[in-house]
């Protein structure tokens, strides 16, 4: 027997001969394993289910586009605060940073000398009337005496020319008192503006200079609200903003407060609404683009002059569009597609054409029909040509409740 068979030749138990009828309790058992085993076969796998996506129709609604740019913040009114009369400054009226109101004291300076001089240019005033009283009565008398020829023609004109120098100093008094007493108002430093004061430049007991010698400057003021926000357009949009207007479809921002909108740094949606103030008269040779400003309440003074913001204004007339969120939109090299489900459930890839987000949906110009079922969720199980199984869903604008 060759090496071979016996391993091809069962192993019986010890005292076991095969050739013993009683063997055949042993054999029957391991012949029906040992053929049991050669005839089973291994059980097929059962085909893979179809993964399940979630599909909708595009959203169907008027929408406008918005034209967007980066823009920075000022003020509409700016005033430097300075002092119109010099002498010692005595206290500051004022926090710094706090919000003051038009006439609110800020400064106050030394008045004393002002009030001395204001004194003496009453006294000279006084000093004034009387002369020209005693001329005028001098002038009547010259007038009497001068009917009886009493006295000469020569002598009333003396008197009435005396008249007119003493009343010219009477105006010169009144002048000078005036003078002296919007010292004495100078003196105490108004704020010209409602808004946001800096912070103190001079301290008490520091000696200011006034309007004559160069004035001194004491703190600035910006209004808040309303504020400004320029920002420049560039000469492809400001071109096609000017056919649309031709053609009756964009009112010009030069006849008509367009509505803008205005996203803060670090927002993502608009935060303040404002319309449109101005646009300038001339391209900006070195750059291409216009200067535009728009104007934009503030309530809550929570925007400050210098900030940067995100301007939206209207760039088109209203139309009808499709919608999709923008999680429904793939990149294929260069191109955009969209998952549509066939109606053999299969999956087929659509090129489309996108335009600007509205509402949190981004507006698809081209490539997409309204009846059409895009996958709006699970484009990861989804490949061109496989079956899916579908499940109904609904597209909602960015912020809706769910």
């Amino acid at each position: 027997m060759t090496a071979t068979e016996q391993l091809k030749r069962p192993v019986l138990p010890a005292g076991v001969d095969i050739r013993s009828p009683r063997s055949l309790k042993w054999l029957t058992p391991l012949l029906a394993l040992a053929l049991s085993a050669c005839g089973d076969k291994p059980a097929q796998q059962a085909a893979p289910a179809a993964p399940a996506v979630t599909v909708a129709q595009p959203v169907k609604r008027t929408v406008t586009d918005w034209d967007e740019f980066t823009g920075r913040f000022e003020a509409i009114q700016e005033v430097q605060v300075r002092a119109r009369v010099g002498g010692f400054v005595t206290s500051v009226e004022f926090r710094d940073g706090s919000i003051v109101r038009a006439g609110d004291l800020l400064y106050v300076i030394d008045a004393r000398p002002f009030e001395a001089v204001a004194e003496q240019a009453d006294g000279q005033l006084a000093d004034a009337r009387a002369r020209a009283e005693l001329a005028r009565r001098e002038l009547d008398r010259a007038l009497t005496l001068n009917q009886t020829q009493a006295v000469s023609d020569s002598i009333v004109d003396q008197r009435r020319q005396t008249l007119q120098a003493a009343r010219a100093a009477e105006m010169q008094a009144e002048g000078a008192l005036k003078a002296a007493k919007l010292n004495i108002e100078f003196s105490h430093v108004m704020a010209p503006i409602t808004g946001r004061v800096s912070r103190h430049l001079v301290t008490p007991g520091n000696l200011v200079q006034g309007s004559e010698g160069g004035a001194t400057l004491l703190t600035s003021i910006v209004s808040l609200d309303p504020i400004y926000i320029y920002f420049d357009v560039d000469e492809a949009t400001y071109l096609r903003n000017s056919r649309l207007w031709f053609e009756g479809k964009r009112p010009s921002s030069r006849d008509t407060p367009n509505p803008v909108e205005v996203t803060l740094t670090g927002g993502t949606k608009p935060s303040h609404e404002g319309k449109m103030d101005f646009l300038d008269n001339r391209l900006d040779v070195s750059t291409g683009t216009l200067r535009s400003r728009a104007v934009i309440q503030n309530k809550d003074l929570s925007i400050l002059p210098g900030q940067f913001g995100r301007v939206r204004i209207i760039g088109s007339a209203p139309y009808e569009a499709l919608l999709l969120p923008d999680t429904a939109v793939a990149t294929d090299q260069s191109r955009k597609i969209v998952f549509v489900v066939k109606d053999d459930n299969t999956v087929e890839a659509k090129p489309v054409t996108l335009g600007p987000l509205d509402e949190g949906l981004r507006v698809i110009r081209e490539g997409l029909k309204p009846e059409d079922r895009v996958i709006i969720d699970g484009l990861q199980r989804a490949r061109v040509g496989a079956k899916v199984t579908p499940r109904p869903g609904d597209i909602k604008p960015a912020g809706a409740k769910t």
